[in-house]
């Protein structure tokens, strides 16, 4: 068995693709529109994707305080670099629990939590 995409319910399919695009550095893989009023987007860099789905008629969303998507980054450093230049807050960290690893959280445009890892060689 093997993990083939994450669904992510997004309530502007256009703000959440740059988002995803332009931040995390996704690419569009496919998009399908298979009813009026329902589009979805599927983005990824490898063998694992992200779903995005956008339905007209569903407005709420409830993602949970406990997950996160986790992408790993080269630097941290230079993550954070980056996301100041693009206006785009922290929602919490860095933090370092051991010297192999440091990480941080942003928000996605519906409140989804993003975490950024950085793992530190020895």
């Amino acid at each position: 068995m093997n993990f083939c995409w994450a669904t992510i319910q997004v309530s502007d399919m256009e703000k959440s693709l740059s988002f995803y695009q332009d931040v995390i550095g996704l690419k569009i893989n496919r998009r399908m529109q298979p009813m009026p009023g329902i589009n979805i987007v599927f983005l990824g860099s490898g063998g694992t994707e992200i779903e995005l789905i956008h339905n007209d008629k569903k407005t709420n969303f409830n993602y949970g305080k406990d997950i996160s998507l986790g992408f790993t980054v080269e630097s941290l450093d230079n993550t954070m670099e980056f996301l100041n230049s693009r206006n785009m807050p922290i929602h919490s960290g860095p933090f370092q629990p051991s010297p192999f690893i440091k990480f941080l959280y942003i928000l996605d445009p519906d409140g989804l939590k993003i975490q950024f890892v950085e793992n530190i060689k020895a």
